[in-house]
């Protein structure tokens, strides 16, 4: 990791890049690529919040993060104004990483979010309230569907970061995503752009996946890292560690790919298409 991580300095953001990792399909691998590439640029010395938007909780997780009853968590944020410092917390062994935790209560979140005024912009709201000066990437890790929790996402970002993975159905679902995207761009938030497509997955002993790869290509051009995340057994063993691989096995092809990734996103200029 160090060998090829630490032979240049990535570049900070002129000012915070906040991004969200989403897609409506399941077991595409948004909160393994959130947790990597958050992992991989605190690395490198970039100062990266995730915020965990996920009921599931898998990214608080696999970053480590204490939770129980008591925790606030960003729950508390959306639905009670928590501020988003305070309940932060730094992920152990990395530093200038730091995680907005969640827990079950986020799963009631949607039904207790349709009543409260700006619905859609909570978390705006939130991030508007946090002095971004000492970041440089809050990374969003979307839930599994595009209800309030997503379009809240959505709606606090300037970029979108999606990851497909090469399988037989990686585009179905993403007209959906995408016409949500535009809806939220005409009616919420003018600035949001899909700025980085991520494919994951990727087994290069079968035609199919080269199939896929080159079918995203074609339909987003340079919006797609050049960079394929392989499948790999490291990369699903960490989190069962509380880790990323990126510290769990830092010499694995996962956790190489996931830094050349990182790499990738940490050069592109945010000129994004969208």
């Amino acid at each position: 990791m160090a060998v090829r991580g630490h032979e240049d300095a990535w570049p900070r953001p002129k000012s915070c890049r906040v991004i969200s990792v989403a897609n409506q399909k399941g077991g595409v691998g948004k909160t393994t690529t959130t947790v990597n590439i958050a992992a991989a640029l605190a690395m490198h010395g970039q100062r990266v919040l995730v915020v965990d938007l996920d009921p599931q909780g898998n990214a608080s997780t696999a970053l480590g993060m204490e939770r129980d009853n008591q925790t606030r968590s960003i729950y508390h944020c959306l639905v009670e104004d928590e501020e988003i410092r305070k309940l932060s917390q730094p992920v152990p062994d990395i530093p200038n990483l730091w995680c907005a935790p969640a827990t079950i209560d986020l799963a009631g979140a949607e039904i207790e979010l349709v009543s409260l005024v700006a619905r859609e912009a909570r978390l705006k709201r939130a991030f508007a309230a946090y002095d971004t000066s000492d970041l440089d990437y809050i990374l969003i890790d979307c839930p599994p569907s595009l209800g309030l929790l997503t379009v809240n996402a959505m709606v606090a970002c300037d970029e979108v970061m999606i990851p497909i993975q090469c399988e037989y159905y990686a585009l179905e679902g993403l007209g959906q995503l995408l016409r949500n995207v535009e809806l939220v761009q005409s009616h919420l938030n003018p600035g949001l752009a899909i700025s980085t497509i991520l494919l994951t997955m990727y087994d290069g002993r079968t035609r199919l996946s080269q199939q896929v790869a080159d079918e995203v290509r074609s339909h987003f051009g340079s919006t797609v890292l050049e960079t394929l995340i392989p499948r790999s057994v490291r990369v699903s063993e960490a989190p069962s560690y509380g880790q990323s691989v990126m510290t769990y096995d830092p010499g694995s092809t996962g956790a190489v790919a996931y830094l050349e990734a990182a790499r990738e996103i940490a050069h592109r200029a945010q000129t994004v298409s969208g």
